[in-house]
């Protein structure tokens, strides 16, 4: 499994975001330079963050990017959600292939009885769990907890 770049880079701006002054809006031009991404394909990823409600766009010659939330409030489960899409990571590839016939009950070669009403994918049975570990353990990550680890790096190497 891989995230597309469009992830890095809206995970990358937002701490960038939650960690510039507070009042200070980030231009699309910063971002980008900072980032070394180009604006347009920057501009995209930051609109469809938008969207979403994680970032708001702020008009005018002192405008640019801000955080729409607190940085603890915005998690990696959200970005990853907003710029990967909230469509499940596996996908059965057919409930009524042989493939399912390994569902097979040996002693008399019949489906067992729950697989026949429910044609239950065990793959995707695993597979699903797995996401929602996955979701967890990225949900109870935020912008703001990646900066305190930052934090605590450089004051460790001091």
């Amino acid at each position: 499994m891989q995230f597309a770049k469009s992830t890095d880079y809206a995970l990358h701006a937002l701490v960038y975001l939650a960690n510039s002054e507070s009042e200070d809006k980030v231009g699309i031009k910063e971002l980008s330079n900072k980032l070394n991404v180009s604006e347009s394909y920057l501009s995209k990823i930051m609109t469809q963050l938008r969207k979403d409600g994680i970032i708001r766009a702020v008009p005018g010659v002192k405008g640019g990017y801000e955080l729409s939330r607190p940085a603890s409030d915005i998690t990696f489960l959200d970005v990853i959600l907003s710029t990967e899409g909230r469509q499940n990571m596996f996908t059965c590839s057919n409930s009524d292939s042989k493939q399912h016939t390994l569902l097979i009950d040996e002693s008399n070669g019949q489906l067992l009885e729950q697989e026949k009403d429910q044609r239950v994918c065990r793959i995707k049975e695993v597979m699903d769990r797995a996401e929602i570990f996955l979701h967890e353990f990225l949900n109870s990550h935020s912008i703001q907890t990646t900066l305190d680890e930052a934090t605590k790096d450089r004051h460790n190497q001091l």
